[in-house]
């Protein structure tokens, strides 16, 4: 598994990834707009995902296995000065889930983040219903700070949040 900075000429394998597996992620997390689905909406959505990463505001990574886009990994709501701090949040392909891609990108890109990227603290939520993706963020050295109730819906149920952070090595 490699991951990447998205780059221009990651377009193609990027919308077969998200038109493929579409469904399996609107299970977890809230629906990308119809909008996005289209040439011309996802066309705005890498150019404004390129400029974001030229502005220091997010880092879109791509884990490859080969020539084969297994998932996608980013580091959101860059907050500079004071904090440097981000979000991350991680998609893989559901037929790529329990072969440990998920805990290898979220090590590399919490490298990244921390040097590369000169980031302090990362924060990340996962639902209780997804253990596995509670697992990756635990033995990536995350830990668990707050349990927020009935914070997200989707799909017309609440859901809660486990909000978790990572900090840089001293």
């Amino acid at each position: 598994m490699d991951i990447r900075l998205l780059a221009a000429t990651d377009a193609p394998a990027l919308w077969d990834f998200e038109t493929a597996h579409r469904a399996y992620f609107e299970q977890w997390v809230q629906a990308r707009s119809a909008h996005f689905y289209t040439a011309e909406g996802f066309a705005e959505e890498m150019e404004a995902s390129l400029q974001r990463q030229q502005q220091d505001q997010a880092f879109h990574y791509l884990m490859w296995e080969g020539q084969r886009l297994a998932g996608r990994i980013n580091l959101t709501q860059v907050r500079r000065p004071y904090f440097h701090s981000a979000a991350l949040g991680y998609r893989v392909a559901p037929d790529c889930g329990g072969r440990g891609l998920a805990s290898q990108a979220v090590a590399a890109v919490l490298h990244q983040a921390f040097t590369t990227h000169g980031l302090q603290r990362i924060e990340a939520i996962a639902r209780p219903e997804n253990p596995a993706s509670v697992r990756v963020l635990c033995k990536q050295g995350f830990v668990q700070f707050g349990h927020s109730r009935r914070s997200m819906e989707l799909n017309g149920q609440w859901f809660d949040l486990l909000h978790f952070e990572a900090h840089r090595p001293q």
